[in-house]
């Protein structure tokens, strides 16, 4: 996995302005491999539907990854043929590379990439990249498994590709639909950045790339599409399922490990309400509600299992006071390091002794509830007293929060978005495209900017 590459710093997300004469708006690369014979027709066919329907400046690049049959002069016969036609060459293969290196050179606004048998009808173009060029979504795919979708494929193919993709739910938390259709298109300021963290030079680009995407929290639009199953793919499915689950590993330990720098890829758009400030909203708020709800749930169904045994051996006021007793120590220690923040052993003295005396306020309205139910009936059954002593740990609850907020932890550290670092912060040497100044920090890590190394120096190889 790459780790030699920064998020770099990407625009707001703006509708694209109609571009001059022979400027393309929309580069449409087409990559092959040994396709002499399907070439011709993909591409005629492809340049006659965008003349007739695109409302932009296009251009269609055939990337030729390695080919040994006729494919390179059937590719420059075309590009001499029409104007908006141009062919690249590659000598080595892998579908990745070649989309990889065209969309890294191209100075579209708007790259997508379609496969060479056209199985997906091409009327779902311009709702491809309609999004992309208005400033709504920052990539693209077509959906065969979406809803409104028309599917004729085999047996083996849908039980193959639906299966790849529960696995890439299960797995990597994937919420797109379907990361295998041939039919997908990114913003050229979003793939400048995004790309150089995909390492995958094969059939596994573009999940990589949709995952990575996913993750930062890039904007994915999809598609339903009518695609009917080429018989005549090339496709070895044996080998590139292997493949893809490989790379699944590959892209699920990285992320597990933290070592892509995916923080903050998402958002110098600026126009993320995440990075907005608000006003007369405290920093961290959100994040130590969410840590302090969940320690609070935790720490009631410890409550309550206590309370339950020590009600066996005495009495309902005996068996709350030593249940909110322990449970209060455990919630005091787990809101500390969870929900603010503090780490060592400094001042947790202090901060117990505080949080004992929150405990007694709960145990005030705790204590006053059952007294309270005990008057109200001579004999409640248990049922009755869990549920009242639900009710005013709810409230304890809310002033606790408050408490520990304003009074036990006033200087807890604000909530990041970032993971922990461990021990001293790390130097990352990166490329960067343009070198502006000599050394940027992100977060714990100091990141130190030099020029990146030309698209065609990958030396792995690939399919």
């Amino acid at each position: 996995m790459r780790t030699d590459s920064s998020p770099g710093s990407l625009p707001t997300r703006e509708h694209l302005p109609a571009a001059g004469a022979g400027t393309p708006v929309l580069d449409v690369v087409i990559p092959v491999h040994n396709e002499e014979k399907d070439l011709g027709p993909c591409v005629r066919r492809l340049h006659e539907h965008l003349t007739r329907t695109f409302p932009y400046a296009f251009r269609v690049t055939v990337a030729d990854n390695a080919s040994t049959d006729a494919t390179p002069h059937v590719a420059a016969r075309l590009a001499a043929e029409l104007v908006e036609v141009t062919s690249f060459r590659l000598e080595r293969k892998g579908r990745g590379r070649a989309l990889r290196t065209v969309w890294s050179a191209s100075e579209a606004p708007v790259l997508a990439y379609m496969d060479v048998d056209l199985s997906t009808d091409l009327n779902a173009l311009l709702p491809l990249v309609a999004p992309l060029i208005s400033g709504h979504s920052d990539l693209a795919i077509g959906s065969r498994l979406a809803r409104g979708s028309r599917v004729v494929r085999g047996a083996k193919r849908e039980f193959v590709s639906r299966s790849y993709n529960l696995i890439l739910r299960g797995s990597l938390q994937a919420r797109f639909s379907d990361a295998q259709c041939g039919f997908k298109a990114v913003r050229g300021d979003v793939a400048r950045v995004l790309l150089p963290l995909v390492e995958d030079t094969g059939w596994f680009f573009d999940t990589e790339m949709l995952v990575l995407a996913e993750r930062a929290g890039l904007r994915i639009h999809e598609v339903p599409v009518d695609w009917v199953d080429d018989p005549d793919s090339t496709v070895h499915i044996v080998r590139t399922a292997t493949d893809d689950l490989k790379g699944v590993w590959r892209v699920g330990k990285a992320l597990a490990t933290g070592s892509l720098p995916l923080d903050r890829l998402a958002r110098p758009f600026g126009d993320d309400p995440r990075d907005r400030d608000l006003k007369d909203v405290p920093p961290g708020l959100a994040r130590q509600l969410v840590g302090f709800c969940v320690v609070g749930v935790l720490s009631t169904l410890f409550y309550l299992l206590l309370y339950s045994g020590f009600r066996h051996s005495g009495g309902s006021q005996l068996a709350n006071a030593l249940a909110l007793l322990v449970s209060a120590v455990a919630n005091t220690a787990a809101n500390r390091r969870l929900t603010f923040g503090v780490r060592g052993r400094g001042g947790a003295v202090r901060h117990q002794a505080q949080g004992l005396l929150v405990f007694g306020i709960g145990l005030v309205l705790t204590a006053g509830s059952l007294a309270a139910l005990d008057a109200a009936s001579a004999d409640p059954d248990h049922s009755t007293e869990l549920a009242v002593l639900i009710a005013a740990n709810l409230a304890a609850t809310v002033l606790r929060f408050l408490l520990f907020r304003a009074w036990v932890f006033p200087d807890a550290p604000p909530a990041v978005d970032v993971a922990p670092v461990v021990g001293a912060p790390p130097v990352v040497d990166v490329p960067e495209p343009q070198l502006q100044q000599p050394c940027r920090t992100r977060g714990a890590a100091t990141v130190r900017l030099r020029p990146a190394p030309p698209a065609d120096t990958d030396p792995r190889d690939g399919r």
